[in-house]
């Protein structure tokens, strides 16, 4: 890896040490520079889980990706940079169904600095800004939303407050579920072909890429481009939606995500085959 030229490819300059600032300001900087996106698999594509390849389509090719590429090469860099760095498995809670992934089905990253544990996840497109601590269920505030890790037994729930409007009394949503047990990047091989192949994942069925903005996101589905401007004091949320033609979709993809693909791209955006088991 050229740590340099990673760096330079998230925006981040100045030194790059072990500290709890440099891997806040190194979390932000990716997210907002590399997109969360699964163009891969609609564009004739196969994601492997190489490191080296990895690198080499996100640093060198400017692309994105999701979870497992996006958190596998950042973990990578942290360790690069003298942090030291867990990968664990989280399962996602299905918006629409309600239940939760399977085993493997999310990976995030945990950092260990001077006795604290500190919760990293640059690969789950409207997620949390900043790392979240692991020693606290305390609310963590991030712009327009607060987040928070409740912890049950072994497993740990990542939550986010529902109310966009900063209300004080939103609900609670739990977001994904994760232990803290170690794991390796090859344990994710399968369920890294389950999301490129299967109509259960939101991957397979949609295609999409999402990046995260000062103020606000930016997201492509299928054949739609909504852009949306987080509340403020002053103001509530905005949200816009424009409708896009094929054509228009890969001037659209470089110009707001500066994703330029080697293949033609064929749009997706359909329903998801809720699993045969529950989890």
């Amino acid at each position: 890896m050229d740590v340099k030229k990673y760096l330079s490819r998230i925006g981040f300059s100045g030194p790059a040490e072990p500290t709890l600032d440099v891997l806040r300001s190194l979390h932000l900087h990716h997210q907002l520079s590399v997109p969360f996106e699964n163009l891969t698999i609609h564009s004739g594509g196969k994601i492997q889980l190489d490191l080296p390849l990895l690198y080499d389509k996100i640093v060198n090719q400017r692309r994105g990706g999701f979870c497992c590429e996006l958190n596998g090469l950042f973990s990578w860099l942290l360790c690069q940079l003298g942090f030291q760095v867990t990968l664990l498995s989280g399962q996602v809670k299905g918006i629409k169904t309600g239940f939760y992934g399977p085993p493997f089905d999310h990976m995030i990253i945990m950092v260990s600095l001077e006795g604290k544990r500190w919760l990293c996840d640059v690969g789950f497109g409207p997620g949390f800004s900043s790392p979240l601590s692991l020693e606290t269920s305390d609310p963590h505030e991030q712009g327009h939303r607060e987040f928070r890790i409740r912890q049950a037994e072994d497993m740990h729930f990542l939550e986010v407050q529902r109310d966009e409007n900063r209300e004080p009394h939103g609900d609670w949503s739990e977001v994904y579920k994760f232990t803290l047990e170690p794991r390796h990047m090859e344990d994710y091989a399968e369920m890294c072909q389950y999301h490129q192949t299967s109509p259960c994942s939101l991957f397979f069925c949609k295609s999409l890429c999402m990046i995260l903005r000062q103020g606000g996101r930016v997201t492509y589905i299928g054949r739609r481009l909504i852009s949306t401007t987080f509340p403020t004091e002053e103001n509530g949320s905005v949200k816009t939606t424009r409708e896009l033609k094929d054509e228009e979709i890969p001037d659209v993809l470089a110009k707001e995500f500066g994703v330029v693909l080697n293949a033609p791209l064929i749009p997706k955006d359909e329903d998801i085959t809720p699993p045969a088991a529950m989890y």
